[in-house]
């Protein structure tokens, strides 16, 4: 066979449900590739040092880790990415940038179901994939069986490259149905080469013969041979899978324990011979790559408490040396990462990942050139699907909570800030709960701010059922001149989202022109906060008499006369509690739709009907009307009855009266 040229640097993004093994399968990498001294020493940390606690308890990740390694003279960077569906956000903008994804997964076909929001991204972008079931010493049941289950959650072709040997029902072993050679699992060693159990003969020549003909799926020439019972060159075989496998149309599945190395230095052979180069990658994704320019792009940002900025970047073309400028400024230092160690190098060529120190105005996303422009890439940001309201516990802090908010939502684009004007509260949105508990803890932890957090206030409003006329006087005598304002208005309600209307019928110079006005803005003051505590909507005011005073009479005494009617008036207006409903469209598994069909009508929710998810095989689409005090949470009771990956949208719709205990329960709690 001849000696594999060894190709430009490439990277991987290992990206698979929280669990699955991810991390320990880098570790493993990097132990094999003599990076690492020994396992669980790469993930101490970030680059930045931020180590949430939040995360810690859950041996979770919650940010990039990236590494790099070098196996047979191949270079390749490693972005580890978190598992949990709250910081999927990372996962999406780290494939951006790799030439191909390593789904870790665990061989239980009960959780199969949480692969389908990666493996659906991973079919929109393209972009090569193999699967590694992990810890199939632990796996029990049929792995055919688990195959099946692994296809029906995806629409590429999986290839299923290996199958496992079992001795008294444990994996300890494999046959590669490429190279018909069997292997046996040495803890910690290279697999040992074993005679083809004579017990499995029959099962490999199925499961090859399966391979070859889902190949032979997108090759004539492979179909012919088949046909004609002619048996493929090996290498035929292998160049099927590497092209394949560039193009997208396949998905490789591979086996073993990345805590025992099993199976890991064969997958480790599979990059190094199968995955496409950064030119390829840079054409898949639409880069015109041009040698003679500089091309970079920013996959992920990561601040330090002391402000530095880091920029971690993949080269699509050219060379960049330390000290080299962008548009956006010159380079203050050029990196590479190994977890949380950070490596400073000189120079970095087409291909490398690596980190570009004090981009100040770079921005996860962008791509940035030596042309003097900077193309700005967005991220395609998660919808937020849950929220925490944010103060200060010292007013002093303000200030420095907005500055920590803008590096927060920089290095986490998929945390947004917002003002809410209708409750006065400053809104954190997230992925979910735990998303921002550590956005909190990095608050207090990386800034130093004692940040506190409560459940949002709804904004509820209140209308009118009836009609009523108020004759209000507004008379004050102080030393010199006195306050003199009379007014009378009619109040009235009217449809649902009509908002406010003002209205003055004065005949005969009872209300000057001059004050109309002063009333109109008095009645607007009162509207704020109506007899119920909130504000007043759907409501028209007429001024129709009143009376003044030549001297005394002013836009003061007419303002206030107008509050004084209002608040006399509207309580005999049978005032009614209005509660926000939204339109939500949820998301997940068919074999889930009745359990969320419950929980939407546990929350008051109307369900206005059912559909089939677009794209989605196996999925279906429930849109209902639900009030917004029973949306604030909704995603913790989805996510726990859809083994985490259902999800919603939602849009603000309509006000609707609220009545019975219900608003008494929010009247009670207002005051």
């Amino acid at each position: 066979m001849a000696v594999l040229k060894p190709k430009g640097p490439r990277s991987i993004a290992l990206v698979g449900p929280y669990s699955s093994g991810k991390t320990t399968l880098l570790e493993a990498f990097l132990h094999i590739c003599g990076e690492i001294d020994r396992k669980g020493s790469v993930n101490a940390g970030t680059s930045t040092g931020d180590s949430s606690k939040e995360a810690r308890d859950r041996n979770m990740s919650v940010e990039v880790n990236a590494a790099h390694m070098t196996y047979l003279g191949d270079n390749f960077t490693i972005l580890d990415c978190p598992g949990s569906i709250e910081f999927f956000q990372e996962t999406e903008n780290a494939l951006r940038g790799v030439d191909v994804a390593i789904v870790v997964c665990e061989p239980d076909q009960d959780r199969v179901l949480t692969l389908s929001p990666i493996l659906k991204l991973l079919e929109v972008y393209n972009l090569p994939t193999f699967i590694f079931v992990n810890k199939i010493d632990k796996a029990y049941g049929s792995v055919q069986e688990l195959f099946s289950s692994l296809q029906a959650v995806t629409d590429r072709a999986l290839v299923l490259r290996q199958v496992p040997i079992f001795k008294d029902g444990i994996v300890t072993g494999y046959v590669d149905l490429a190279s018909e050679r069997a292997y046996v699992y040495k803890e910690g060693e290279a697999s040992r080469i074993i005679d083809l159990p004579p017990e499995m003969a029959e099962e490999e020549g199925t499961s090859r013969f399966a391979m070859l003909e889902k190949l032979a799926d997108f090759d004539d020439h492979l179909m012919e041979e088949l046909l004609e019972d002619i048996e493929p060159e090996r290498e035929e075989i292998y160049t099927l899978l590497q092209n394949d496998l560039g193009d997208g149309v396949v998905t490789p599945v591979f086996l073993g324990s990345a805590e025992m190395d099993h199976g890991v230095r064969r997958l480790l052979k599979a990059l190094r011979h199968e995955v496409p180069e950064a030119q390829v990658s840079a054409q898949r994704s639409g880069f015109a790559v041009n040698t003679d320019t500089t091309m970079a792009q920013i996959l992920k940002t990561y601040m330090s408490a002391q402000g530095g900025k880091l920029s971690l970047a993949r080269i699509w073309s050219g060379k960049i040396n330390d000290g080299n400028s962008f548009s956006t400024g010159r380079i203050g230092g050029l990196f590479k990462l190994q977890g949380s160690k950070i490596e400073k190098i000189s120079s970095a060529s087409a291909g490398e990942i690596v980190a570009f120190g004090r981009l100040d105005d770079a921005h996860t996303g962008d791509i940035l050139t030596t042309d003097e422009t900077i193309h700005d890439s967005p991220v395609s940001l998660l919808e937020p699907v849950y929220n925490f309201a944010l103060f200060a516990e010292k007013r002093e802090d303000d200030v420095k909570l907005s500055a920590a908010l803008g590096k927060l939502t920089e290095e986490d684009p998929s945390l947004v800030t917002e003002h809410k004007q209708e409750t006065q509260e400053l809104l954190l949105w997230g992925q979910g709960e735990i998303h921002l508990k550590v956005a909190l803890e990095r608050l207090r932890n990386k800034y130093g701010l004692d940040v506190k957090s409560r459940k949002p206030k709804v904004a509820y409003k209140e209308a009118i059922r009836k009609s009523a006329t108020q004759h209000a006087r507004y008379k004050k005598q102080s030393g010199g001149h006195g306050q003199f304002g009379d007014v009378q208005i009619e109040i009235k309600p009217l449809p649902r989202g009509s908002g406010f209307n003002f209205e003055e019928k004065i005949v005969g110079g009872s209300v000057p022109r001059q004050y109309i006005p002063a009333v109109e803005h008095g009645v607007k003051e009162y509207l704020v906060e109506g007899p119920l505590g909130f504000p007043v909507v759907d409501v028209e005011v007429t001024l129709f008499d009143g009376q003044f005073h030549s001297v005394d009479s002013s836009e003061n005494s007419f303002r206030s006369a107008a509050r004084i009617a209002m608040s006399e008036g509207m309580p005999k207006c049978d005032p009614v509690l209005l509660e926000p409903i939204y339109k939500v469209e949820v998301a997940m598994p068919s074999d889930y739709t009745s359990k969320v069909n419950s929980i939407v009508s546990g929350r008051r929710g109307q369900i206005l009907g059912f559909d089939a998810r677009q794209g989605w095989d196996g999925w279906d689409l429930l849109v209902a009307m639900i009030p917004e005090s029973e949306v604030q949470d909704l995603i913790v009771d989805l996510r726990s009855a859809t083994l985490g990956v259902g999800t919603y949208r939602r849009e603000f719709d309509h006000l609707q009266e609220l009545t019975g205990q219900n608003a008494e329960k929010v009247l009670q709690n207002r005051n």
